[in-house]
């Protein structure tokens, strides 16, 4: 049932009329994404925002018809002109297949950052952390994330994990930026660089100097395990955690679901070209029809709203979403024992667009503005590796290679000796690892061996060259390199990961 609106109401809609609609490209995507994104775009439509909708097909069909990453042309030059996308969720392959269509948009557009709000709709949505109100900023384009893995043996297959003093700089004063605007006065960083001292190290390095720049924002830092299992116990302890790449995606599911529901989560993709706005959650093709929560996604077209100026279609919207939770009307994955109907997609979706232009009363109501824009913030650093922390150029120093060997059935010691006769006079063999454990010298017989080899040459004063001669003589020996690595000093310090005994 509609409320009346008001003469104010009455007024803004008489000038929203005469507005000229704004495009935005909208991607249904698989699975549930059609059906939750039509009746995301019916709310909208309710509540009165002009959208001129460039529908494109992305995702798996357009794969199956032969389009390797599953993004048409028409796409890309949609969003281009729209610079704003509403985008259903996307069947990504497991094990195999294309590789994810969502990294591939974020990175090509440049969206580096990833701003996933959680929080509780207590006492309405039944959930163990009434009090949890949390911004999850991640790192949208490096990491693991990068996607650049191989095969290199019978036995190993690799993935590199890139982490960029740039890309980490810019992620960190974007999330120092967003606390800022948003009045949140604490940002936790979580890595790993006990273990990983050089990517995630890079990346705490480079918040701890952002941090320095805003006083007024307490910065702490938590190893990345500890800091997850605290947060699920207390996420109240929490206000902005920023996290590399692929512990973001982690904790930001993870944050979802404990506010109630997965599909309560919404996501802004934002950066230097332009926006995507979508649901955390998977596109479920296993799912009933008429059962989706459209909730994740109608969050995320409120953040485009705002986004697109269009601050009091979003509080409207937001509010009669509001006011249809504290009614009692739930889909079934947060119905519990506040719910009065459980209603399917279509029901939810009428409910929501019947509460248009009506306050909640137990939950808190959204005034206009109700937060600030999620455009990107001007963070100073560009998107190419200039660093606006002037950080000095270091002297790099080529000090020797790692080449890693495929070899099945060999005994570190025959191996080693092996490798010293190929060898040439400008390198000494150092050290063999297999799966990251010295095995030579002094290598222990209990440390079980693949058929991969990190073979450590080290040398005075070694040139490019030197190391393509090493290679034709390992060539000459027979010996399968798969790979190598140099292995460089900076002002004297090692940017490589040293041995065990090294």
């Amino acid at each position: 049932m509609h409320s009346p609106s008001t003469d104010l109401e009455q007024a803004e809609l008489a000038q929203d009329s005469k507005l000229t609609p704004i495009p935005v490209t909208v991607a249904a995507g698989d699975g549930i994404g059609p059906e939750i994104t039509a009746a995301v775009m019916s709310i909208l439509s309710a509540a009165g925002a002009h959208l001129d909708a460039e529908y494109v097909e992305v995702g798996e069909q357009v794969y199956l018809r032969g389009n390797t990453s599953g993004i048409p042309q028409e796409a890309w030059d949609s969003i281009a002109r729209t610079r704003v996308m509403l985008k259903g969720p996307i069947t990504t392959p497991q094990g195999g297949g294309y590789k994810s269509l969502n990294v591939t948009m974020r990175k090509t557009l440049g969206l580096y950052a990833n701003v996933r709000p959680c929080r509780t709709y207590k006492p309405i949505v039944t959930t163990r952390h009434p009090d949890m109100d949390v911004v999850i900023v991640r790192e949208n384009e490096e990491d693991l994330y990068a996607g650049i893995e191989h095969r290199q043996t019978q036995d190993v297959a690799q993935c590199l994990k890139l982490i960029t003093r740039s890309g980490s700089e810019r992620i960190a004063r974007y999330a120092f930026e967003y606390a800022r605007q948003h009045g949140r006065s604490k940002i936790t960083c979580m890595i790993k660089d006990n273990i990983m001292k050089l990517t995630d190290g890079l990346f705490h390095r480079v918040f701890d100097e952002v941090a320095r720049e805003y006083p007024e924002i307490q910065a702490h830092s938590q190893i990345v395990d500890f800091g997850m299992a605290n947060f699920v116990h207390r996420p109240e302890d929490y206000d902005v955690v920023l996290l590399p790449n692929l512990y973001g995606d982690i904790l930001s599911d993870i944050a979802a679901q404990m506010t109630g529901s997965v599909g309560l989560g919404g996501s802004v993709n934002i950066g230097s070209g332009g926006a995507i706005f979508e649901a955390i959650h998977g596109s479920a093709p296993d799912l009933a029809r008429d059962v989706a929560n459209p909730s994740g996604l109608l969050l995320a077209a409120v953040e485009m709203l705002r986004h697109l100026k269009l601050d009091s279609i979003a509080a409207k919207v937001m509010n009669a979403w509001l006011c249809t939770l504290e009614e009692g009307i739930h889909t079934v994955d947060i119905a519990g024992a506040h719910t009065k109907e459980r209603a399917g997609t279509r029901r939810f979706t009428e409910a929501v667009i019947e509460r248009l232009g009506r306050r909640p009363v137990q939950l808190a109501a959204v005034d206009e503005p109700a937060t600030q824009s999620t455009e990107p913030l001007e963070t100073g650093v560009s998107a190419n590796p200039t660093s606006v922390l002037n950080t000095p150029v270091e002297k790099k120093t080529l000090v020797g290679v790692d080449v890693f060997v495929d070899e099945a059935g060999v005994l570190p010691d025959a191996l080693a000796a092996k490798l010293q006769a190929a060898s040439t006079g400008e390198f000494t063999l150092k050290m063999i690892t297999n799966r990251g454990v010295k095995v030579w010298p002094n290598g222990r017989e209990e440390t079980l061996c693949t058929d991969h080899w990190r073979c450590r040459f080290e040398g005075a004063n070694p040139r490019n060259a030197d190391v393509a001669g090493l290679l034709a003589n390992l060539a000459h020996a027979g010996i399968d390199f798969i790979k190598t690595e140099q292995l460089y000093n900076f002002d004297g310090k090692p940017g490589y990961s040293l041995g065990q005994g090294q």
